[in-house]
């Protein structure tokens, strides 16, 4: 008999599929301690938790027959992927099911915003009768700048379009194309935002998105836009945020979610009568709450009877002759599209991936996956698996092309990738020594060789006597030190690339200061 295990309150319809499933013991114990938990974990083939089970490490290896995890909702913040990896447990969450939820709680938020019916209403409740006080704006014709145009992002502007908005839309990987399949104007950052009447971010909470909406970029919005965030806290500054409502550039805001939650009592924006706030209820619905756990339960069910499932933010799970032949590759496949992630600048249109040698034996598509997953994952971290990325990239309209050769033009065992974006193209390649593990051995048509870990700062430049030394000397400055180094030229005095390895992040004033140097024409902070 097979037992899940449910920690977490799940909706009812969720525990029946579940308990569908023939010779399954269904358990629900909820508010476990750590210890309860261990000894309830000993022989479940199956978890489903939501936000408030913790799964460790610890839980993971007192589980000795557990196949896999179920997330009723989209992040797993609160579950040790690394851990379920390396023991071959699945990990699954429900990404689709809270979408329609989260839209209309951030368009409920807008409208609010925009005629002040909290105020207003605490007023009437208090007594008073103000109609004149509370003259607030429509939407129709307003531009609404939507930051962030995954799936929750797309249905706030397909809405916002229904009300006559205007809708600009930032998105790293967002198209002109499909923009106008939406019917929204495609914007920077920096023009969205400077543009809007409304603004709402939609990103996931990435370092990249971590105070994207902070007291500099508040400095060029126009006077009285009104902004919204129902996505994750920490997307904009909350202290730039009080400063902008002070000076009253910003005309309100609607906030469901915070950096720090719960929202402490003395916090500062609970003192503005033009902030709307609530207690991150984006996917507080009947109908989320039932999509999601029906979602998870429907693909653990799948799992457990061995068929097709979807929604796997781990690896699924491959037989043990594939483990053997493609285990190696899949660090240089992630890193791969995470170094092109950083690397390339505007929405991708097209890639090509070219696997050589053991790497290019047949795997489902497994490797594509992975470096798909690095590539999108960079922009949408936990909207993105294994499962989903291809799709992922056929909606946002990305061609993605699979070569398989038998050997490389240097390296016997290689993978490469050629992605096209709207700014121009990337090549780069990598490969596995023996000893140690994943290499970047080719950029853009640049011989170098160069560990697929940790900070690397790249530069294409100007081949010239003193450059080296100036880009180090601001590394220097800004105290980041230099651990390796490769450089690469076709001819003397033509263009030359760089590739440092450094022992920490490169803060953007670096990145500017470099950008500034006579004969630089490109400059990368990566991550890996």
């Amino acid at each position: 008999m097979l037992k899940i295990l449910v920690t977490d309150d799940i909706a009812k319809m969720g525990v029946e599929v579940l308990e569908s499933l023939p010779d399954a013991l269904v358990e629900v114990r909820t508010g476990l301690s750590e210890s309860e938990l261990l000894e309830a974990i000993e022989d479940a083939d199956a978890l489903v938790v939501r936000s408030q089970t913790t799964v460790t490490q610890e839980v993971i290896r007192a589980a000795r027959q557990l196949k896999v995890i179920g997330r009723a909702g989209v992040g797993v913040d609160n579950i040790d992927l690394e851990s379920a990896t390396k023991r071959g447990v699945l990990v699954i969450n429900a990404p689709d099911g809270n979408t329609i939820a989260a839209a209309e709680h951030t368009f409920a938020m807008m409208i609010s915003l925009a005629r002040h019916i909290p105020a207003a209403n605490r007023d009437l409740l208090g007594g008073k009768w103000n109609r004149k006080r509370w003259v607030g704006v429509e939407l129709r014709g307003k531009t609404l700048a939507v930051l962030g145009m995954g799936r929750i992002g797309t249905e706030v502007a397909k809405r916002a379009k229904v009300f006559g908005m205007n809708v600009v839309g930032f998105d790293p990987f967002l198209t002109e194309e499909r923009a106008t399949s939406l019917g929204i104007v495609k914007a920077t950052l920096d023009d969205a935002v400077a543009q809007a009447d409304f603004i709402t971010v939609h990103t996931p909470l990435t370092k990249e998105t971590h105070h994207m909406i902070d007291s500099a970029r508040l400095r060029t919005v126009k006077p009285g836009v009104r902004i919204v965030n129902c996505a994750r806290g920490g997307i904009i500054d909350e202290m730039a945020l009080c400063e902008a409502l002070e000076d009253e550039r910003v005309a309100g805001a609607a906030l469901d979610v915070f950096e720090s939650e719960p929202l402490r009592e003395d916090h500062p924006l609970r003192r503005f009568e033009n902030v709307i706030l609530t207690p991150h209820l984006g996917a507080s619905t009947v109908e989320a709450q039932e999509n999601v756990a029906i979602q998870v339960a429907e693909q653990i069910v799948h799992v457990l009877k061995d068929e097709p499932f979807e929604h796997a933010v781990n690896l699924p799970s491959l037989s043990a002759k594939q483990k053997e032949s493609l285990s190696p590759y899949l660090a240089l496949a992630e890193k791969l599209g995470l170094f092109a992630a950083q690397l390339a600048q505007g929405a991708p249109s097209s890639i090509r991936v070219t696997y050589t040698g053991d790497a290019s034996a047949p795997d489902g598509g497994y490797l594509t996956r992975t470096v798909l997953k690095g590539l999108l994952g960079f922009q949408y971290s936990d909207d993105i698996n294994y499962v989903n990325a291809l799709r992922f990239a056929e909606e946002s309209g990305l061609r993605v092309q699979e070569v398989r050769e038998t050997r490389g033009r240097v390296y016997t065992n290689e993978i490469s990738l050629s992605i096209e974006t709207e700014n121009g193209s990337h090549h780069l390649a990598g490969t596995l020594y023996s000893e140690s593990g994943p290499r970047i051995v080719e950029l853009d048509g640049y011989p170098i060789d160069m560990p697929s870990e940790g900070v690397l700062l790249f530069t294409r430049h100007k081949d010239q006597p003193g450059m080296i030394g100036r880009i180090g000397t601001f590394l220097g400055d800004a105290q980041v030190n230099i651990a390796g180094m490769q450089v690469g030229r076709r001819e003397s005095g033509g263009e030359a690339i760089m590739l440092l390895a450094v022992d920490r992040s490169v803060s953007t004033d670096v990145i500017k200061q470099i950008e500034q140097v006579d004969g630089i024409s490109m400059v990368r902070a990566i991550e890996l």
